[in-house]
């Protein structure tokens, strides 16, 4: 098989001819990997990754306007006062010139999957409200923020079709709603306000025949029915070392969608515990030979690794996908 048919089929729920492979390792790392393999690039192509994950594209917001309402509102904008702040268009196609270049290196020259990271609902808007401000407002101001997210949704779903008219094969969005042990809000809270918003994109991207995916950090037992009934294929990273078992992941729902993760980087990966990290990851590839899983690092690799452990890791990943 060739990259991209082998991360398709095991979303398709089909047997590979060996485990996909790939990790979020430029973020903190490009400096480390760069000095030892040349280029972030050239690590990518040592280890034969079969995905790549793309950034880029426009943002919603005009970061100077938000500047000046954070300016006015004491460090604090009220969801009403963002209804006032027109969108940035998302069809100005010149904004995704970095998402064409990343899909002709990798999908187009060497053969990868592709997905591309657009926005979520509830993480996108940390970054305008303050988390701790936005968790107060679910509740003190549900109707404004049902028109922020619908505004948002529909800003999201132009977003995801301009990359899929660029040829990505999956569109990733990522939401962060989990803390180690459940939701950053009641389950209640997420079926009346993030479901029905993410069902906009979802619908959108299914409906092109497109894959996909979910990031979401932390424990979201209690919504994958929720995530089931969205339509996601792949759900990145189901953390472990916040109670996501994987077991439990290819007992009740391996057959509903896949997984992207299996390398933690809260308790695995970066701490110098050479045994540990052979054995675990030893143990994830031994549990999902047959398919199921597409091998990747849980979040960006942190910079308390070192690059002979990230090397001693993915030297034993190459080798034991190939076995």
């Amino acid at each position: 098989m060739l990259s991209r048919e082998r991360v398709i089929a095991v979303i398709n729920h089909q047997k590979p001819d060996r485990m996909p492979i790939y990790g979020w390792v430029r973020a903190n790392m490009e400096r480390q990997i760069s000095e030892k393999f040349g280029s972030v690039e050239a690590f990518e192509d040592k280890y034969e990754f079969d995905f790549a994950h793309l950034f880029g594209g426009p943002g919603p917001y005009p970061n100077g306007v938000i500047s000046e309402l954070h300016k006015d509102g004491g460090g604090e904008i009220e969801p009403g006062s963002l209804l006032d702040v027109p969108l940035l268009d998302p069809n100005n196609m010149d904004d995704y010139k970095n998402i064409a270049d990343a899909i002709r290196h990798h999908k187009t020259e060497r053969g990868r999957f592709v997905y591309v990271q657009t926005p979520g609902i509830f993480e996108c808007l940390n970054g305008v409200f303050g988390i701790e401000n936005h968790l107060a407002y679910l509740l003190l101001f549900e109707d404004e923020l049902h028109e922020v997210y619908r505004r948002q949704a529909e800003w999201n779903k132009a977003f995801a079709m301009n990359c899929i008219d660029l040829g990505v094969d999956m569109v990733h969005v990522s939401d962060d709603w989990g803390q180690q042990h459940g939701l950053l809000f009641s389950p209640e809270v997420w079926w009346r306000m993030i479901y029905p918003y993410h069902k906009i994109t979802t619908s959108a991207v299914k409906a092109r025949d497109t894959f996909v995916s979910l990031h979401c950090d932390g424990n979201l037992n209690s919504v994958v029915d929720g995530v089931i009934d969205l339509g996601y294929d792949v759900v990145h990273p189901w953390q472990e070392s916040a109670g996501m078992s994987l077991q439990m992941f290819k007992d009740r729902y391996m057959d509903k969608f896949s997984v992207m993760g299996g390398l933690d980087i809260q308790t695995t990966l970066g701490f110098g515990k050479l045994d540990v990290l052979k054995s675990e990851i030893e143990r994830v590839i031994g549990m999902f030979k047959d398919g199921g899983l597409l091998f990747c690092t849980t979040h960006y690799v942190q910079n308390h690794c070192t690059i002979e452990e990230l090397t001693y890791a993915y030297d034993l990943v190459y080798d034991l996908v190939r076995r």
